[in-house]
């Protein structure tokens, strides 16, 4: 009974291997070219910032391929609700987090960042 195991494993991988004989060489190199394409056109993110007036000031959106993927209309992490009191500030902020997502690193913003920003709170 063991036998009949090992030769329908063995059956198996025998098959395996014809099938994916057709791969040759230069098959492989235009796979991985594909691959490394994909890959490329997936990182050339297309990143853009653009301001934003609100009611109470300024805010700005980010976009990726002209999809908004961050829309910040008040000044992140204090606890009250007020927009940048100017367009300059709100593109201060805007252009930190951009280079944050350019880089891989998460967006978020500190009180470190607004005080370095000379970002009037």
């Amino acid at each position: 009974m063991m036998m009949t195991i090992n030769s329908i494993n063995k059956f198996f991988w025998t098959a395996i291997q014809k099938n994916l004989s057709f791969l040759t060489t230069r098959n492989n190199a235009f796979l991985l070219l594909g691959l490394l394409l994909f890959i490329s056109c997936n990182k050339n993110e297309d990143l853009n910032i653009k301001s934003l007036k609100t009611p109470t000031g300024w805010g700005y959106y980010i976009t990726n391929n002209d999809k908004i993927i961050i829309k910040q209309t008040v000044i992140p992490v204090i606890s009250e609700n007020k927009s940048f009191k100017t367009e300059e500030e709100a593109m201060k902020v805007g252009n930190l987090v951009l280079q944050k997502l350019k880089h891989d690193l998460s967006p978020t913003i500190t009180k470190k960042d607004l005080f370095l920003l000379a970002v009037k709170i």
